[in-house]
C-alpha cells in the first residue's frame, strides 16, 4: 500500500502518514469516527482538552477502547496578532487552513478548542467541509438546561467584547452580564500575560473569585461563565467559592464525546 506524506500537526516538524480515508475509516475498531482538534489556542487548555475527552470516553464506554482524535496545534501568539490588529479576515483563513489539514487527516467532526476564535466561527463553519462543534452553542444550552436566568462572563477581553455569547444567550432566554470596565482589563491582562504562559497564580486567583462574588452580590448573577478554556485551570479546585461555575472546557467535552459516540 503505497502511503502519501503530509504534515498534520502544523506547529512541529512531525511528519505523519496520511492514507486514504476509506482504509482508514475501516481500520478503525467498530468505524468508530474521528474527531479533529484545532489546539494550540493556547497550549495548556489544548492538553487539558484533550485529556478530557479520553477520560469522558473511558466513562462512558470503560470496555470500548479509546477515542480517534486529531490534533493541529496552531501558534497562539499568531492568532493573537491577528485579534490585536483587527484582522478576523485572516483569523478566518488561519483556522479554516487549520481545519482542512484535520479533513485531510481523516477527521469527520471537527473543534475549536477556545472561545475567542468563535468570533469567526460562523465564516469557518461555511468553509469547512466538515460540522463544527460550538462552545458557545453548548455553553448556551447548558445554561439554559440548568434553567439559568442571569449570568456573567469571564475571558480574553476580546470574548467579552464579542457579540456571540450576547446573541447565542439571548436566544435562550438568558440574561448576560459583564464585569466593570476595569475588571475587563484586569481579566484581559491576566489572562494574555499568564494564563496562557502557564502561570496560574494564587493571586490572580483571589481577585477573580472577588469579581464573581461581587457579580453574584451586586449583578444577581446565577452563576459565571468560564469562556475562556485557561480560567478553569485557574478556578477549577476551587470549586467550593459559594457561586457556580460554567466550565466551558467541560461542557465543551461532553458534547465532543457525544457526538463521537453518537
Amino acid at each position: 500500500m503505497s502511503l502519501n506524506y503530509a504534515p498534520v500537526l502544523s506547529s512541529t516538524w512531525w511528519v505523519l502518514p496520511v492514507e486514504s480515508y476509506t482504509a482508514r475509516r475501516a481500520s478503525l475498531p467498530g468505524n468508530m469516527r474521528t474527531i479533529g482538534m484545532i489546539g494550540g489556542l493556547g497550549p495548556e487548555s489544548t492538553i487539558d482538552y484533550y485529556r478530557s475527552i479520553i477520560a469522558r470516553y473511558r466513562a462512558r464506554r470503560p470496555d470500548k477502547g479509546y477515542p480517534h482524535v486529531v490534533i493541529n496545534s496552531l501558534d497562539v501568539d499568531k492568532g493573537l496578532a491577528m485579534l490585536d490588529a483587527g484582522r478576523l479576515d485572516e483569523l478566518a483563513n488561519y483556522l479554516a487552513d487549520g481545519l482542512e489539514l484535520l479533513v485531510r487527516a481523516g477527521a469527520e467532526i471537527g473543534f475549536i478548542a477556545a472561545n475567542t476564535p468563535h468570533l469567526v466561527f460562523d465564516e469557518v463553519q461555511r468553509r469547512s467541509a466538515i460540522p463544527l462543534l460550538s462552545i458557545v452553542r453548548a455553553t448556551s444550552d447548558r445554561a439554559r438546561a440548568l434553567g439559568l436566568k442571569k449570568v456573567g462572563l469571564f475571558g480574553t477581553g476580546f470574548t467579552m467584547r464579542a457579540s456571540f455569547y450576547p446573541k447565542e444567550l439571548q436566544r435562550a432566554g438568558i440574561a448576560l452580564v459583564l464585569p466593570k470596565e476595569s475588571e475587563r482589563e484586569f481579566i484581559h491582562r491576566k489572562y494574555i500575560g499568564e494564563l496562557l504562559n502557564n502561570r496560574f497564580l494564587p493571586e490572580t486567583r483571589t481577585e477573580i473569585l472577588r469579581i464573581a462574588h461581587r457579580m453574584k452580590a451586586e449583578d444577581g448573577v446565577e452563576a459565571l461563565i468560564l469562556a475562556g478554556t485557561e480560567l478553569p485551570l485557574l478556578l477549577r479546585d476551587f470549586s467550593d467559592t459559594g457561586i457556580e461555575f460554567l466550565d466551558t472546557t467541560v461542557i465543551h467535552v461532553e458534547a465532543i464525546v457525544d457526538a463521537l459516540l453518537g
